[in-house]
This record gives structure tokens, C-alpha cells and sequence, in this order.
């Protein structure tokens, strides 16, 4: 198990400790804190006015309105790093359904979040000579054989969290893809326990280091928490999401036990982990509602919701628009094969508390069927 501390962490290492949710509130309220009693007034007043813009509701559709009519007869394969992923998974129903709405065939080839499956699964995929191919939430670099192929095949390919950056990719070769900018998603998720803590947090963060855009999410979290010179970085759990199930109810106990009442926040590279943090929590006798403050730095998936909405061990998440997510791959195939260029567009990063979602159950933010739809003239 790979663990680091502020000790270790040239940035983090003039950290102080200082925690105690008694400098936050209640999630989903705001803070009660001022930066003049913050333990890092600068970085929390910004920080602050950060995640009060996250927090309000998206109400007009700011994405594309233009492109090309729906192509015809085309059939999309989604190969998933995992079904179990609830970001993967649920941004391959967003996809089912557009591709309903135009018109395609659509399939998805599990690849069970090994290495073999997956490449099993391309190779599948591509046996199949679909018209494009989504990489659901996997490195194109592990597969680089199959992305060889499906390019000298001319078969296009869109990614969904598979490399660091929103849009087109030459190495490896993607016709866009589909993400928010993951410093953008990691800075808020930061800034959130700021805020939230008053600047006053001893943090706890899960990631899944085998996975270069997980790795990534994480070490610009690290970088965000250590501009607040009253958050420490307690410990660093690389747990592969794989395994979550198995590996974060043991490590979560051990965590109660070895930090005891300084571990007042988490953040997570994804809401996974608290699924399977909250019996371990429950059972070391915390509450619900906190500490330790869970936040999700994605992809909010329903059961995320669920836990925030009824302060189950999660109080906020960084969630990606997934349905929507899943309609802009169609568009984005749509303008690949009228010989378009990709459309450019990335969802906004938005934050989820109990306070914002009035029991919604995931962030589908309003009017981008309505668009799609007509653009495509269906």
C-alpha cells in the first residue's frame, strides 16, 4: 500500500496540523468560517467564492447548437474498463439512449477491469468493424495495439476519461475525448474541503494510481490542499478501483484506528470508494453526517446522490454530467463521420451537497437532448 504524508511531500511539508470540523458547518450549507479565522485566510476566501459559483444550478443548455444532420445505419461499441465503474457504466446508458434517438445500433463489450479483458474486449470490438468505438474509462496506451489497428482500419475512436485532456488526440489517436478538465474537477474538490473546514482539515485521499488520468486527479488535488497552510494530507490510499470492494472496508478500519479524530475530510477520485468506506465508518462508531466530510472528485453516479442526499458518509461530490456525457459522444461520432471536426465543448465543473440536489439523483443538467436532437434533425 502506497501511503504518503505531509512529511514526505516537499509542498506539504511546512503544513501545519490543524483540524477540527468545528471551523466548518453542516454539509451543503456554506461555510461558517471568515477568512480573517480561517487557518489559510487567502487561499479560503478564494476557495470559498470558487465553490459557491460550483454549487449553483446549470439552467440553460451552454453547449453546441450546430453540426451536422444525423448520419444513417452506423453502429457504436462501447468498450468499458468496467461495468462496475458507475461513471462508465453510467455514461454508456447516456449513450444507449442517444444512439436510440438518431438511430444507430449500439452495443457495449465489458472488459471487466483487467488488462486482458480489456484488450480482449477491443479486439472484440474491432472483429466486429463497427463505425466508431468508445474507450469508456481506460488508458489507450495499454491497448496500443488495438488502437494501431483501429486506425489503420479507419475506425474512429472517442474516449470517455481516457487521457488527461478534453478533445483531440493525435498519441494516441482519438477523434476527441470526452472529459472535464481534471484540473478543473481536482481544484474544486480541494477547494471544497477549504472551504467547507474553514481551512482547518486533517484529509485523507483515495485514488487509484494505475491509472494515469485517476493519478493525475490526485496529485492536483495534493497540489490544491497545500496551498491551505491549515490542511494536512494525513495519508495516501492507492487502492485500483478494481479492488475497491475488497481492499477499502480494511483499509478505512485501520484508518479510524491509526488517526483517529484527525481525519476530519476525504476526497476520492471517485465516489466508489465511500460506497465501500461507509460500513467500516458506520461500524467505528462515526456518523453519518460527518467527519470525516466525504467528497467524490467524480463521476456521481446515482448511488453517490443517494448517500449525500441522506448524509450517508458522503457529503458532497464532483460529479460529471454522464447522461449528457454519453449524448455528446453520439454527437461527436456524428461529426466524425460527415468529416467534421470534433465539436470542442466540455461541461462545466459543478458541486453536489445535499444542499443543491433537492433529491435528484445524479447532475443532468437541462436542454441538451432538446439541442442534440436538433442538430441532428431528428
Amino acid at each position: 500500500m502506497n501511503r504518503a504524508t505531509a512529511a514526505g511531500t516537499a509542498a506539504l511539508a511546512v503544513v501545519v496540523l490543524a483540524v477540527g470540523c468545528e471551523h466548518g458547518s453542516r454539509p451543503g450549507t456554506g461555510t461558517s468560517a471568515e477568512p480573517s479565522t480561517s487557518g489559510c485566510p487567502a487561499a479560503f476566501a478564494r476557495a470559498q467564492s470558487a465553490v459557491r459559483q460550483a454549487e449553483q444550478p446549470h439552467t440553460t443548455w451552454n453547449g453546441p447548437t450546430t453540426g451536422p444532420k444525423a448520419a444513417r445505419g452506423r453502429t457504436v461499441i462501447y468498450v468499458a474498463q468496467t461495468m462496475t465503474n458507475p461513471g462508465v457504466a453510467g455514461t454508456a446508458n447516456g449513450a444507449r439512449e442517444a444512439a436510440k434517438a438518431i438511430g444507430w445500433k449500439f452495443e457495449v463489450i465489458d472488459g471487466g477491469g483487467t488488462p486482458a479483458g480489456i484488450q480482449a474486449a477491443l479486439n472484440q470490438a474491432i472483429a466486429l468493424k463497427p463505425s466508431g468505438i468508445v474507450l469508456g474509462g481506460f488508458d489507450p496506451k495499454a491497448t496500443a495495439q488495438q488502437v494501431s489497428r483501429a486506425d489503420a482500419e479507419g475506425i474512429p475512436l472517442i474516449g470517455w476519461h481516457a487521457v488527461d485532456q478534453p478533445g483531440p488526440s493525435e498519441n494516441p489517436k482519438l477523434f476527441t475525448n470526452i472529459t472535464t478538465h481534471v484540473e478543473d474537477v481536482a481544484r474544486i474538490t480541494a477547494d471544497w474541503i477549504i472551504a467547507h473546514s474553514g481551512g482547518r482539515a486533517g484529509a485523507v485521499l483515495f485514488t487509484d494510481d494505475s491509472l494515469p488520468f485517476a493519478k493525475h486527479k490526485a496529485e492536483s488535488i495534493r497540489e490544491e490542499l497545500a496551498t491551505c497552510g491549515g490542511v494536512r494530507l494525513l495519508s495516501h490510499e492507492n487502492i485500483p478501483l478494481p479492488d475497491a470492494s475488497s481492499r477499502v472496508p480494511q483499509e478505512v478500519s485501520s484508518l479510524t484506528s491509526r488517526l483517529g479524530d484527525r481525519w476530519t475530510y476525504s476526497a476520492a477520485i471517485n465516489d466508489l470508494y465511500f460506497a465501500d468506506a461507509a460500513p467500516a465508518l458506520r461500524a467505528a462508531g462515526r456518523k453519518g453526517s460527518g467527519p470525516p466530510f466525504n467528497i467524490g472528485a467524480g463521476d456521481g453516479d446515482p448511488s453517490a446522490f443517494q448517500r449525500i442526499n441522506s448524509g450517508g458518509y458522503q457529503a458532497a461530490t464532483v460529479p460529471e454530467p454522464l447522461t449528457q456525457q454519453g449524448w455528446q459522444i453520439v454527437d461527436e461520432f456524428n461529426r466524425a463521420f460527415a468529416g467534421r471536426p470534433a465539436s470542442g465543448y466540455v461541461s462545466p465543473v459543478h458541486v453536489a451537497t445535499a444542499g443543491n440536489t433537492g433529491g435528484a439523483t445524479s447532475w443532468d443538467p437541462v436542454g441538451y437532448r432538446e439541442a442534440y436532437r436538433g442538430i441532428w434533425g431528428t
